[in-house]
């Protein structure tokens, strides 16, 4: 079992930028595939980037490519997700979620195992 733990959602303005936290325990960490993925109200869970278990290779959806950037201290157990020049079409709850794996990520919701229980964020104009 692994516990997931969100941390540093809050409200900025359009430009602006927030680090998100994730916060891990229970199993080792070092094993899991990692990913970030948000809700915006009355939307279905979209995926946002996920990073591998070493933290060597990374991936994001096209809509954050080159604004977030995703990263893990496998040391620390915590994952990371800085996002920079934020939108309002950001706007919504940032999730992590984990799954068991040393040979892939997915960018699925139903793939992963393991949630947090999100943090907000919203974006103002």
């Amino acid at each position: 079992q692994v516990q997931l733990a969100e941390s540093g959602g809050g409200l900025v303005q359009a430009g602006g930028s927030l680090r998100l936290s994730c916060a891990a325990s229970g199993r080792a960490f070092s094993g899991y595939a990692m990913a970030w993925f948000r809700q915006a109200p009355g939307k279905e869970r979209e995926f946002v980037a996920a990073i591998a278990w070493s933290g060597g290779s990374t991936y994001y959806a096209d809509s954050v490519k080159g604004r977030f950037t995703i990263s893990r201290d496998n040391a620390k157990n915590r994952m990371y997700l800085q996002m920079n020049s934020l939108k309002p079409e950001d706007t919504a709850v940032y999730h992590c979620a984990a799954r068991d794996s040393r040979n892939y990520y997915r960018t699925e919701v139903s793939w992963y195992d393991y949630w947090g229980q999100g943090t907000q964020v919203t974006v103002s104009s």
